[in-house]
């Protein structure tokens, strides 16, 4: 795994040994930020179930000027550390080693974000969770872009009662990209 693009292009990326974590392969990588490209430059970024750092760090690579990374997997967390130090980006990052939840409620009160990122576990419906949560959020408004990860079988079908509504639906061969946006 590596940087794709930007100040960090090409430095490797280190990840967690085990299960715990489930990389966004590079291709993947490559493809979401094609689709973001308008939107990285100077926004501040938010990386949600942040896993080794790379959705996050390739965002700062690319030109955001902060990230905020949330991971609660401790090990997880100093990995996403080594990395921010590895590509020379902590200065603008902030990495919160908490459960996303707490995270959550403790980002109250922010400026909004310009692009909120989630890949967290498959199916145990946290995605759900977590959008519930953002819908009423401080730190979300309506310029605001919400990107889910997701195997192919996720539900969306109470987005509207969330008051978000689909921007894209990228589909791949075992997941998706989900952007949505509040209405």
């Amino acid at each position: 795994m590596r940087v794709i693009a930007g100040s960090a292009k090409g430095m490797p990326l280190k990840t967690i040994p085990g299960m715990d974590t489930r990389p966004t392969t590079d291709r993947i990588k490559e493809t979401l930020f094609n689709m973001l490209q308008s939107r990285i430059c100077d926004c501040r970024f938010l990386d949600l179930f942040s896993g080794s750092g790379a959705i996050g760090i390739e965002a700062l690579s690319r030109g955001a000027v902060s990230c905020v990374l949330i991971e609660k997997n401790r090990k997880a967390a100093d990995c996403i550390r080594a990395n921010l130090k590895f590509t020379r980006l902590e200065d603008r990052a902030e990495v919160m080693n908490l459960d996303v939840f707490t995270a959550l409620s403790m980002l109250e009160g922010r400026a909004p974000f310009d692009c909120i990122f989630m890949d967290p576990p498959y199916n145990k419906e946290l995605e759900k969770q977590v959008l519930s949560l953002l819908s009423s959020a401080s730190f979300v408004d309506g310029d605001t872009w919400i990107l889910v990860e997701a195997s192919l079988d996720t539900s969306f079908d109470y987005l509207e009662s969330f008051g978000f509504e689909i921007i894209k639906d990228k589909k791949y061969k075992t997941n998706r990209h989900i952007f949505l946006r509040k209405v």
